[in-house]
């Protein structure tokens, strides 16, 4: 049963990443262009903003510096340096940098969670990073220093998202839906002054535009963090950080199906690695149970009329015998 709750859990939680790689399909497509900083804001505040409103509850104590914290991380800081590493990296190779993410939250997960690495982790992370190579990388390409270090920021951040919301959980008493009201609101208001600073408005928004908005305040944000943040709760750091590497699955789907793109042999087989590499990252099935033993040291196995495996002490009288007989 347990097994089958994870799987369930896991299947519902992969649903967020399946989201966020239809994001560059509907910034492309949709959205003002050259608004990536624009695109990110709009994105977490609005979003977060309401479900502020809906929950009507403001972090406490300690908690108003472990919203901003995650906050940065999960949303904030992490689509920052997404953007600068997309756009200064070219030939997938910021998706290949941050497809290592999954190394990063094994060993955190392990220092600040004390979840246990196994070897089979080692393996699909290797896989996984494999098979986004096989997906997105085309050709040689040169390496730009500051999309570099961006995107290897973004898989930090990323992982020590992923890793903290599992270590903090959330208040007693605050739902979910409040606590991620919490993050995206925090992390739209880090982004809030690079997007004016850095930034201008578009002259006008057109209805595709207001389309594309939509959806990713709705879709790309409040529900899918909902989701996310859900599955963080219920399954180990390290399965959930697996599950990210469904992005760029979809986002190679959408453009072979929408925009025409071609699609190689060596990309399906890298679709194909990617998900065993999600599969073994998911927690392991429990063993079956073993039968009940007798440990009591004056105690030994007797079997019962009925076939049951029972324990009585040595010496003691056997069941159904009356007291003062002897076989």
């Amino acid at each position: 049963m347990k097994n089958r709750q994870n799987a369930l859990t896991a299947a519902l939680t992969g649903l967020s990443p399946a989201v966020w790689g239809s994001t560059y399909l509907v910034t492309t497509e949709l959205l003002p262009p050259d608004r990536p900083l624009l695109a990110t804001t709009v994105r977490a505040l609005p979003g977060g903003l309401f479900l502020l409103a809906l929950g009507r509850k403001l972090p406490v104590g300690i908690w108003w510096w472990r919203a901003l914290v995650l906050g940065v991380l999960n949303i904030g800081a992490f689509n920052f340096l997404l953007f600068v590493a997309a756009y200064r990296l070219p030939g997938g190779i910021a998706g290949v940098i941050l497809s290592a993410q999954p190394m990063a939250v094994v060993v955190l997960a392990a220092l600040l969670v004390g979840e246990r690495i196994r070897p089979v982790h080692a393996l699909a992370c290797a896989m996984g990073t494999g098979g986004v190579v096989l997906l997105v990388f085309k050709g040689t390409a040169s390496l730009d220093t500051v999309g570099v270090l961006a995107a290897v920021g973004g898989a930090l951040c990323m992982a020590s998202g992923i890793t903290l919301t599992k270590r903090w959980g959330r208040p007693e008493g605050v739902s979910l839906l409040t606590s991620t009201g919490w993050q995206l609101t925090a992390g739209g208001l880090v982004l809030l002054p690079f997007w004016l600073s850095l930034e201008d408005l578009p002259d006008a928004l057109t209805g595709s535009n207001a389309i594309g908005f939509a959806y990713l305040i709705t879709l790309g944000s409040v529900l899918s963090y909902i989701v996310w943040f859900r599955g963080i709760e219920r399954l180990p750091a390290v399965a959930v950080s697996f599950l990210a590497l469904g992005s760029p699955v979809v986002a190679t789907l959408l453009g072979y199906l929408v925009k025409d793109q071609t699609l190689s042999a060596l990309q399906i087989v890298g679709m194909a690695v990617i998900l065993l590499a999600v599969v073994l990252g998911q927690p392991k099935p429990p063993g079956p149970k073993s039968p009940a033993r007798c440990w009591s040291l004056r105690t030994r196995p007797l079997q019962s009329p009925r076939g049951l495996h029972t324990c009585r002490r040595v010496g003691s009288t056997p069941p159904n015998q009356p007291q003062g007989r002897t076989n």
